[in-house]
């Protein structure tokens, strides 16, 4: 998939200067030496998160939505409530499911009700039963959590990230652009054509609504319109709030940081792509802000080699800060 080249026929839209970014950062669920989660960290990250001016998303696949128990999730949604008070955050609410098996309402709906139980506002993972079906039965299926939730986010997910997702034709996005209390979706395509798409539709139909970049290998989406939620936030929360920042203030550095940020991208999200989350421990751990580098049993790891290039970018981004 190519994430740089543009089509002949529909050149790449103009950037929008001195646009304010609104930035989402998925939550590294941090696991202490001896295999239990390390909540001090994970408090001390959603903390620096907020610090940071961005929006923290507990329970993505950045905080492995799909391995963890539902006590784990239960007490992510508890310790990020205390700290972000009036302040808004995100819920990710995952249904384990297999291919052919039916639409999961109810579990969808528990896992609404869990996020809404301590101030959260829903994003809504894909499942094998949510999408499978054709356009019409993919909206019934929004529609019916949609009644359930105050408000929520939509999520589409590549294959690349995982089995069960699947990008939604533009037609089908436009519908669910209609869903009154649908703030906007994720889009993890890895695809910037199909991304100024979703600008494009968003413009013309719901200006309001969040297209929400998921490429980790194309951060300078924010350039045309688009605002974040990315697993490569997690990484560094503040240089992200200062790249955006300057974007705002047309600050020429904002180029340099950019650059430098997408570079850390494109080494923590190559193949195979979930093993990010061990390159964002073994980042964190080496910057002293969470208590080891191990990832989640079942996740995927890195060599150990790769700390060195990490360690370098991030005494590159430091002097940022």
């Amino acid at each position: 998939m190519n994430n740089t080249t543009e089509p002949e026929s529909s050149p790449a839209p103009q950037p929008i200067r001195n646009r304010k970014i609104t930035g989402m950062s998925a939550i590294l669920l941090p696991i202490a030496p001896g295999g239990k989660i390390d909540w001090d960290g994970f408090e001390s990250h959603v903390v620096a998160t907020l610090d940071a001016g961005l929006t923290p998303a507990v329970n993505m696949d950045t905080g492995y939505a799909n391995l963890i128990s539902d006590e784990i999730r239960e007490e992510a949604l508890s310790l990020t409530a205390a700290i972000a008070k009036d302040r808004a955050y995100l819920g990710g609410v995952f249904v384990g499911d297999h291919e052919g098996d039916d639409f999961n309402g109810e579990a969808y709906r528990r896992g609404i009700e869990q996020v809404q139980r301590h101030n959260g506002t829903p994003i809504l993972f894909q499942s094998f039963g949510l999408t499978w079906g054709d356009d019409d039965s993919i909206l019934d299926a929004y529609a019916k959590l949609a009644s359930e939730c105050e408000q929520f986010y939509a999520f589409e997910l590549g294959t690349m990230f995982a089995p069960f997702g699947k990008i939604y034709s533009l037609s089908l996005y436009e519908r669910l652009m209609g869903i009154g209390n649908c703030l906007g979706a994720k889009h993890s395509s890895l695809d910037r054509i199909l991304e100024w798409q979703r600008l494009e539709l968003r413009d013309r139909v719901r200006p309001d609504f969040k297209v929400l970049t998921g490429n980790d290998l194309a951060i300078d989406m924010v350039m045309y319109g688009s605002d974040y939620l990315l697993g490569l936030s997690t990484f560094c929360p503040a240089e992200f709030a200062i790249r955006d920042a300057m974007w705002q203030n047309d600050d020429p550095r904002f180029y340099g940081l950019n650059d430098l940020l997408q570079y850390l991208g494109a080494f923590a999200f190559r193949a195979p792509v979930p093993a990010y989350k061990h390159s964002a421990a073994m980042f964190l751990h080496s910057r002293g802000k969470i208590a080891s580098s191990q990832t989640y049993p079942g996740s995927p790891e890195r060599p150990a080699s790769d700390q060195a290039i990490l360690d370098l970018i991030s005494q590159d981004l430091a002097a940022y800060l």
